[in-house]
Order: structure tokens, then C-alpha cells, then sequence
């Protein structure tokens, strides 16, 4: 395989979690009657740019289709970011009436709500059905179609350059990162701004967050490798900050690389000293995280093992993608967790891929009052914990396996 950005050789694995089903293709009745396709998961480091990438088995298109059931507006704690977001971004970058934002990835409105109630206009870019019907739902504009170059001119065609253009947590789910990175870099006004967010590398890498590795993540993403990524396809970082959501997140922001004049920050150079060294530019860095990762899964699968022989009952909150990673990874089934709970209609009725446990109300947890519920979404479990805080009459206990076993 080559890299999908430098395209040099890849040779340096990270992590090898044997096969899994593509993390969101939630199963219906019907599905059980048939098989599944299941690829290799294998995660790779370029030694050239230090991108770290999911080895390709299947089409963009394929993972985020007409029945994608991710949306991002259930999450209370990602609402509000999503709304701190929006007011900062007004008031440093003075957007009013007459700016455009354009959010690419706008899911189902989660974000782009926030603007619209501020009366600056604004366009998203969803290429999934089921989610960009839920935006329109909010009165937002949808456009439904992956982003890339040939979009981004379309738009500006149309007269819709971007003030402030948005990438929340899609910059790891595109295949050709050039691309679209390459997108903004026309989508913009001559001043304008992009902000991307996404899961930071070290984070990963620290808090052994294997989970987070499935096929709709393509890259795995360091202020290094953006860096370089970003210079190649006509962007410059001017500021970093650093989040602690998905399990600590950064916010890059970029501008033109030959039009902007946004003054350079200097924690960009800062957070690329510490990643420098932290080691993530040596193939050193990235040995012992399969170990790591399989102490976690052994440690989960025993734990679970022995809930079962003490004739405990056990369920789940959270159907993420990340819980399916860990839970084909261990080879869980619904003898071991016998349903998990999901707020999302989409998902409600149906089944995780691969481990086939079914995805209920929440009303069944309050029906069965299992002994333990376990977090898959653990990213955010405090916010879990108080909504479900009702199953101490009952004495459950939650239960966390990232980024190592706790029965809380």
C-alpha cells in the first residue's frame, strides 16, 4: 500500500485488529439472514510524513451511504461545543449578515443551527441522505455530495466562497485526503479562514484509544502530518488549540497560503516541538501499541467471562463506531452483552455489525436492571453517567475498558 498522501511504501504497522464489518452498517432483522463482509483492519505509519492510515478494502461511498445512522446531535456535550464553537468564531473573525459559512460535514445540522440562529448564511455539505434530510429539517441548505476540488469550484461558481469554512471530525473519514484538502484551499475567500477538528494522534497513541481505529477512519492525524499534508494542497496553519473531546481533539485553523494574512501562532511550532519530542517522527514511537491493545481486549473479555459464571447480567450504552471495533476485536455476543442501548431512533430496532447484539430504548434498561452497564462511547461518559445515574437503585455499576478496565 501506498500512503494517500506522500505516497510512499508503507511498511511500519501500528496495529493489525484481525477483521470487522465497517463500524456503521447497522444490521435490520432482515440482515441477520445473510452474511456479512468483514475487511482486514489493519493500521499502517508512513515513515515519509508520518501519516497514519487504515489499509483500504472498500469505497468511501460504500461506508457512508443512504443508511449512515451517525448523528451528531445527540450528544448534549457536543451541542454545546458545537455552540462555543460558533460564538467564538463570530467574535474573532467578525462574522455577520454578510459572511458565508460553509461546513463541510454538516451531518444532521448539529453545528450549522447555531449560525443560522445568528442570521449569517451558511451552506453544508453532507453526503449522507438520512442526515442531511434531518438538517433540512432545521431549515438549513444541503448540499448532498462528498467534498473535494470539484465541488469546491462548483460552489465558487455559484458565488459561495467561504468566510469561515468548517471540518469538524471528517478530515480522518476522507480517502483522498489531497483532495480535499486541496478543496478549501479554493473554496475560500481570498482572507477567509477553515477550521478543522479531529482526534490528535499522541492522544491515541497515550490513552491506548484503539477503539477509535475502524474503515471510516482513513487517516490518523498528527500536527506533523497535517502540516505537511496542509502545504502540499495550498493551505497554512496560522493556530492549534487543544480540546479534550473524542478523547482529546485539535482545532487547526488554516488560511490561503497565498492570499492570507492571519498572524502565525506560536503554538503550532510548540505543539510540533512536543510531538517531535514525544517521538511521533520515529518508528520507535508506534512499537508495543498492539500489546497494549491486546491487554485491553483480553482484559475486557475476561471481565465479562466472569460477570457471566457469577450469573451477572451485563448491558451496553452507546451504539459508537468505537464500541464496535472493541467488541468485534474481542469477539463479544450477545451471550456475553445481551443488548445495547441507543437514544437514536435510527439505530433503535436494529443490530451492532458483526457481534449482531440488538440496539434497544433505553426503557429496557430500567425493564431488565442489569448489574453492569458498560460505556462503549467512553469519550463521554461523564455525561452518560448522569443521565443513567437512576441504576444505583438497583445497584448497577458502569463500566469503561478504554483506556484500561474500570468498574465504576
Amino acid at each position: 500500500m501506498k500512503c494517500r498522501h506522500c505516497g510512499a511504501t508503507l511498511k511500519l504497522p501500528l496495529v493489525d485488529l484481525g477483521s470487522a464489518p465497517p463500524s456503521n452498517a447497522y444490521l435490520t432483522e432482515q440482515n441477520l439472514h445473510a452474511p456479512e463482509q468483514w475487511f482486514p483492519l489493519r493500521v499502517l505509519v508512513c515513515e515519509s510524513c508520518w501519516l497514519v492510515q487504515t489499509e483500504d478494502f472498500t469505497r468511501a461511498e460504500a461506508l457512508f451511504d443512504a443508511d449512515y445512522a451517525y448523528f451528531s446531535g445527540f450528544s448534549q456535550s457536543w451541542l454545546q461545543h458545537s455552540e462555543r464553537y460558533v460564538a467564538d468564531m463570530v467574535e474573532r473573525f467578525g462574522l455577520n449578515e454578510q459572511s458565508h459559512v460553509v461546513e463541510v460535514a454538516a451531518n444532521d445540522g448539529y453545528l450549522l443551527q447555531y449560525v443560522k440562529a445568528r442570521h449569517i448564511p451558511c451552506t453544508g455539505i453532507e453526503p449522507t441522505a438520512n442526515t442531511a434530510n434531518a438538517a433540512r429539517q432545521k431549515g438549513l441548505e444541503i448540499i448532498e455530495d462528498f467534498f473535494g476540488v470539484k465541488l469546491a469550484e462548483q460552489l465558487v461558481a455559484a458565488g459561495k466562497q467561504a468566510d469561515l469554512a468548517v471540518a469538524n471530525n471528517v478530515l480522518a473519514h476522507v480517502p483522498d485526503i489531497n483532495d480535499f484538502v486541496a478543496g478549501f484551499s479554493r473554496l475560500l475567500k481570498p482572507q477567509g479562514v477553515a477550521t478543522f477538528e479531529f482526534p490528535h494522534l499522541l492522544r491515541l497513541i497515550e490513552g491506548n484509544q484503539f477503539d477509535t481505529l475502524y474503515h471510516e477512519h482513513f487517516s490518523y492525524l498528527s500536527l506533523t502530518a497535517v502540516e505537511h499534508i496542509f502545504t502540499a494542497n495550498g493551505l497554512s496553519l496560522f493556530d492549534v488549540e487543544e480540546h479534550s473531546t473524542h478523547g482529546g481533539s485539535l482545532r487547526v485553523f488554516a488560511q490561503r497560503a497565498d492570499t492570507g494574512k492571519q498572524t502565525v501562532s506560536a503554538k503550532i511550532t510548540e505543539l510540533l516541538q512536543c510531538e517531535t519530542q514525544a517521538g511521533i517522527t520515529t518508528s520507535e514511537y508506534y512499537s508495543g501499541f498492539q500489546t497494549k491493545t491486546d491487554q485491553v481486549k483480553n482484559n475486557f473479555l475476561a471481565f465479562l467471562l466472569k460477570a457471566k459464571q457469577q450469573g451477572k447480567t451485563v448491558a451496553a450504552y452507546g451504539a459508537a463506531a468505537k464500541g464496535n471495533t472493541l467488541i468485534n476485536y474481542a469477539g463479544i455476543r450477545p451471550d456475553l452483552i445481551a443488548f445495547v442501548v441507543d437514544r437514536n431512533p435510527a439505530k433503535q430496532g436494529k443490530y451492532l455489525p458483526g457481534s449482531r447484539i440488538p440496539i434497544v430504548h433505553e426503557d429496557q434498561l430500567m425493564q431488565t436492571k442489569p448489574d453492569y452497564v458498560i460505556i462503549l462511547p467512553w469519550n463521554i461518559q461523564h455525561e452518560i453517567k448522569e443521565q443513567l445515574n437512576y441504576i444505583a437503585e438497583w445497584n448497577g455499576r458502569f463500566v469503561v475498558a478504554i483506556p484500561g478496565l474500570s468498574v465504576l
